[in-house]
């Protein structure tokens, strides 16, 4: 079925993955991976539908406080997904880039290092962006807005809407159209204040891993019913 309104750029809020894993007789470790191995079919899935800017939040802030062996384990799991030739390949196939927003003390420095090489190498991609963000948090973007802004009227600069924008941690992100959060959470917990201010939103009861294909298919069905009036 082809669809009237597709969302330019779309935002994934991948809930359940401990529950998943605990509900299957897993592990969190396989919880995590089976996650990041659906998010790569989701972002081909998108691709399908000509969605080519995707926004993903991969840690919060606030998932930094668990345990530092659930933590290990899921730096472990991006550490493999860096070095996989085989996803290297597909985002350079595809020409994807990768752009990563993260504070930098989030993350271990190693992993810090292999996420630059994967975005020095897919900077030139032109036909798809993967926006991951990891150890971030809404507020923490307005503060480290802030903290710019702040230096930059000091040196003369006037507050405007462009400005903000460009200070934000996020700055890279555009605009969000459609934001779909897994697991039957429903709210934001602070997703991207900037960014998502007009998003539509799509709260599924799927948790994570069970997300399918069709489940996209019905959420973007979803998004194309809807009108978008951006308060007019």
């Amino acid at each position: 079925m082809r669809f009237d309104r597709i969302p330019k750029s779309l935002a994934l809020i991948p809930d359940g993955n401990r529950r998943w894993a605990r509900s299957n007789g897993l592990s969190v470790l396989e919880g995590y991976n089976f996650g990041v191995n659906k998010f790569i079919d989701f972002s081909e899935w998108c691709r399908n539908y000509g969605i080519n800017n995707l926004t993903v939040w991969a840690l919060s802030s606030e998932n930094t406080k668990r345990s530092t062996h659930e933590l290990h384990a899921l730096f472990n799991i991006y550490r493999k997904a860096c070095k996989d030739k085989n996803l290297i390949n597909r985002l350079e196939e595809n020409e994807i880039k990768l752009n990563i927003i993260s504070k930098s003390r989030s993350i271990p420095k190693d992993l810090s290092f292999l996420f630059k090489k994967l975005e020095d190498r897919t900077e030139n991609n032109k036909k798809g962006v993967i926006n991951m963000l990891i150890g971030y948090g809404g507020k923490d973007d307005i503060v480290f807005a802030a903290k710019k802004i702040t230096t930059l009227v000091k040196e003369g600069y006037r507050i405007n809407e462009e400005m903000i924008k460009n200070c934000l941690m996020s700055f890279k992100v555009p605009d969000i159209d459609f934001v779909i959060r897994t697991s039957g959470e429903i709210r934001l917990s602070g997703f991207m204040p900037w960014q998502a201010g007009y998003a539509e939103l799509y709260f599924s009861k799927k948790l994570w891993p069970d997300f399918t294909k069709h489940d996209l298919y019905n959420a973007i069905s979803d998004y194309n019913r809807r009108e978008r009036r951006f308060g007019k």
